[in-house]
């Protein structure tokens, strides 16, 4: 029997083109689901590495979906949804269940600010989409604020500094400075200037080795740095700024 076609159906090339930045995006989700699981069950660097893990994953599939001509308003609305997941509920579950907890109401109260401060930052994001400078960031961006909490976490576990004294009040000041600066109008570099097909200088290529040889020997220490170092230059450039503001004249 004949059947006619379905109009307006979508090739099968189309449909996996779309699949595949969702993939990613699925991915990151699930990491920092596992990573709340993982931090339930009291593997605190297990959850701390997925958390990263779901950084590169949310990081991936804005770059495939852009390569493939595969954006859509689906896709973006759904890495907002995942990023609230996985950049601001599961680091504030991984601090609170980690050391926050001991502290009592104040430890929860902190980890709430975090989330809470993720959910605001990602919304300005979205309302700000097309109108903003695409080379600055307002506020901190949720996944370096998640890598900060999940960062402390990790070096720690790594280097076997649970047991040093006042590690409950400086996840606590990390997890609260995470939160509040994520809502500050504090800008950061989006890195979005960088153009991979771009000719650079040759010591360029050594100076990404010489990145990669302690990135590989190191991993805890050298993104817990990265990213400690990217959310104070914030506050750098903030109070450069406002050191080469002319004062008003003087009053005649």
């Amino acid at each position: 029997m004949h059947h006619d076609p379905v109009p307006n159906k979508p090739s099968l090339r189309r449909q996996g083109i779309y699949l595949l930045p969702n993939s990613f995006t699925l991915a990151a989700l699930f990491a920092g689901f596992y990573a709340i699981v993982q931090a339930m069950n009291q593997h605190f660097e297990l959850a701390a590495v997925a958390i990263f893990i779901a950084m590169i994953l949310d990081g991936m599939d804005g770059r495939v979906a852009r390569m493939t001509h595969s954006q859509s308003a689906f896709g973006a609305e759904f890495d907002s949804l995942s990023d609230m997941v996985s950049f601001g509920v599961a680091p504030a579950l991984v601090a609170y269940e980690w050391l926050l907890k001991d502290l009592g109401k104040l430890g929860w109260m902190v980890a709430f600010i975090y989330c809470a401060g993720a959910a605001l930052r990602l919304a300005r994001f979205n309302t700000m989409v097309g109108t903003a400078d695409k080379r600055w960031f307002t506020g901190l961006p949720s996944p370096a604020a998640a890598a900060l909490v999940a960062g402390l976490v990790w070096i720690c576990h790594a280097y076997g500094y649970q047991q040093l004294p006042g590690l409950h009040w400086l996840a606590l000041a990390f997890t609260a400075f995470a939160g509040i600066t994520m809502v500050t109008n504090v800008k950061y570099w989006s890195f979005k200037e960088i153009h991979l097909r771009r000719r650079v200088p040759f010591v360029m290529l050594l100076g990404l080795v010489v990145v990669l040889l302690l990135l590989m020997s190191e991993p805890p220490l050298v993104l817990f740095g990265f990213f400690v170092c990217y959310a104070l230059s914030g506050y750098v450039m903030a109070l450069l700024s406002l050191g080469r503001k002319s004062p008003p004249p003087a009053a005649s």
